[in-house]
């Protein structure tokens, strides 16, 4: 390694600070600095770059908003409704619990847009919930909660699929349908895993919800039930783009948990106001770092670099995909997915364009490994959380959910040699890729 070459000390500055534990938007900022300091470039390239990438998105702004509208569904009671429906409707089968917490992310799913709200946010209720009684092992509760709160941003809105849209030029709408019939499948795989550990293990069914207590829960859910509905007929309808569904998104659950279930104080929205603040902080960062970064990697042309190589192989599409897969799946034991998605995946686009992939199927494909990602260790970051909301020690989290990992990496695979999985819900509502 030529240690006078500006890049490569750029690269070494930018392992060393994050290994340091500065964080990682901040070092991407201080090593592409380097950079345009040693190269004799203009060291105001790398503010322009920022603000020219941050002011001319307007896209991003969806990112705190659907942030903000998961803290309130959080503050609110809206999630404890939506687990007695899910109750209602899948309580009753072996390891019913276990379906109910399943249920209850896709239901969420069409709210939040991200993972880490879903497990944080219902996460404890739902572990409560399974272990009460001794029912269902903390480990196994905790291993199932992580597991399910990965549907989140497949199943839209999508926080992951804001941020694909910025670095690939691709269309957020189809993304979004693009994510719902892989969203389901996850779903199934997660239950038939479930159904299997449940019969083997001879988890309890859980207590039968009365007849007469159907339509009061029914009615209870259903303002939240309307929300995912709200927001896709409204973007798939073009009454709103998806930033404005975004704010639809804050505006509707704050009506619902302050006004019609008259669950959500003053103390409690100012709280969710500074949370979801303090969150879109570290992501802003965290994009301002790899706009400055993504300037030198493309003054380096890493890019056709990459492509060249990758083109030199003479690989096929699924090659390609397959090389991809076993890339993003290793570098989401490493790194967290936002950087994979704004750092990684614009060097892995050109190639995919060259091969002629849809970009709202590779869209789909990175944003399920980068999912898979957040379970998988050692920096399994829903790992982490589930093990200290439960208390459980995180090898025994990590050795419960290992057969739901391996699960959804067979549904990954379906998704990825099976294009029409995800591109028939867009094509459908005239999607012409």
């Amino acid at each position: 390694m030529n240690l006078h070459d500006p890049f490569n000390l750029a690269m070494i500055a930018l392992v060393g600070l994050s290994l340091m534990g500065l964080p990682i938007g901040l070092s991407m900022i201080c090593a592409s600095i380097i950079y345009l300091g040693l190269s004799g470039q203009d060291m105001s390239i790398a503010a322009e770059q920022v603000l020219n990438g941050l002011n001319g998105s307007y896209v991003l702004l969806a990112v705190p908003l659907f942030i903000f509208s998961a803290g309130l569904m959080n503050a609110g009671s809206l999630t404890d409704r939506l687990l007695r429906f899910c109750n209602l409707l899948v309580g009753r089968l072996r390891g019913g619990l276990g379906h109910v917490n399943v249920v209850q992310s896709v239901i969420f799913a069409g709210m939040s847009g991200s993972a880490i709200a879903d497990a944080a946010g219902s996460g404890k209720v739902q572990i409560d919930m399974m272990t009460k009684n001794g029912a269902y092992p903390a480990s196994y509760a905790a291993a199932l909660t992580a597991v399910t709160a990965v549907i989140g941003p497949i199943i839209p809105p999508s926080i992951p699929m804001v941020l694909y849209a910025l670095v690939a030029d691709a269309s957020i709408g189809y993304l979004f349908l693009g994510g719902v019939v892989p969203g389901l499948l996850m779903a199934l795989a997660q239950m038939g895993i479930n159904s299997w550990m449940a019969h083997r293990h001879d988890f309890p069914i859980s207590e039968r919800v009365p007849l007469r207590e159907f339509p009061r829960l029914t009615l209870e859910a259903i303002p939240a039930l309307l929300m995912p509905v709200i927001l896709l007929g409204g973007i798939y309808g073009g009454v709103m783009t998806p930033t404005e569904a975004a704010a639809v998104a804050a505006a509707y659950a704050y009506v619902i948990a302050a006004l019609f279930y008259r669950s959500l104080t003053l103390r409690q929205t100012y709280a969710a106001v500074v949370e979801s603040a303090r969150s879109t902080a570290a992501i802003g960062m965290l994009i301002a770092g790899a706009l400055a970064f993504n300037y030198v990697i493309t003054s380096e042309n890493v890019p056709n670099t990459v492509r060249g190589i990758l083109a030199g192989w003479e690989m096929s599409r699924g090659e390609f995909l397959l090389v991809v897969n076993v890339i993003l799946l290793v570098l989401g034991c490493l790194l967290e997915g936002s950087t994979i998605l704004l750092v990684v995946v614009p060097v892995l686009v050109p190639t995919a364009q060259a091969l002629g992939i849809d970009m709202v199927h590779f869209g789909v494909v990175v944003v399920v490994n980068i999912m898979i990602g957040l379970v998988t260790p050692p920096y399994g970051l829903l790992l982490f959380i589930v093990a200290k909301l439960s208390d459980t020690p995180l090898s025994a989290v990590v050795r419960d959910s290992a057969p739901f990992i391996a699960a959804m990496i067979g549904a990954l695979a379906l998704i990825t040699y099976v294009p029409e999985l995800v591109l028939w819900l867009p094509r459908l509502l005239g999607y012409q890729g």
